[in-house]
């Protein structure tokens, strides 16, 4: 009887896993924290085709504005393997590599429409994220006006940014360069 229920348990399980397939398929790969690149390198190294979808970020690095590339999904990158034929093993030891997205035992993979989409998307039309958006508070570090809070309103050209004080009572726009303004904690 006991182990009628183990062979019934075995069975039941069995049917509940996918069924290999022989075309590869994107499955999702969580990397330690920030060490998507490092992640993405090694596991080309190693000759799986991965994809890692970034966007366009402005920061400000010692009082200039720098664009750099992050991650989209920031942990995340997108692995194409082959149920059958890759072995999945060495992904587990890979430097930067955390795990495989999982659901209950085994990687569920996504469509290939998804990242598809998502390349697409990329492709036509780079994301970028500017460095101030309208309504971030600010703080300006130089000048007369120092170590007041602002609200950031638009960009005035490349170098200087349009901010709201509020000055003796009275809500004021002004111009400022843009390395003499940080962005506020509070934000």
């Amino acid at each position: 009887m006991r182990s009628y229920c183990l062979s019934a348990q075995v069975r039941q399980r069995h049917d509940a896993m996918p069924m290999p397939t022989s075309c590869p398929r994107w499955y999702v790969i969580k990397s330690k924290p920030r060490q998507e690149y490092r992640a993405l390198e090694n596991l080309e190294r190693q000759g799986f085709p991965c994809y890692l979808p970034e966007l366009s970020v402005e920061k400000l690095n010692y009082r200039c504005k720098l664009e750099t590339r992050e991650p989209l999904f920031p942990g995340y990158l997108f692995i194409e393997l082959n149920d059958v034929d890759d072995n999945w093993y060495p992904i587990r030891s890979t430097r930067g590599v955390s795990h495989i997205v999982r659901f209950n035992e085994h990687p569920l993979p996504i469509h290939d429409a998804i990242v598809e989409t998502i390349r697409e998307r990329l492709a036509g039309s780079p994301l970028k994220v500017p460095y101030l958006q309208p309504g971030d508070r600010v703080r300006i570090v130089d000048g007369s006006f120092s170590q007041l809070e602002a609200i950031f309103v638009a960009n005035d050209g490349e170098e200087r940014v349009m901010l709201l004080l509020n000055i003796l009572h009275s809500e004021q726009t002004l111009s400022f360069p843009v390395t003499s303004v940080s962005k506020s904690a509070t934000n």
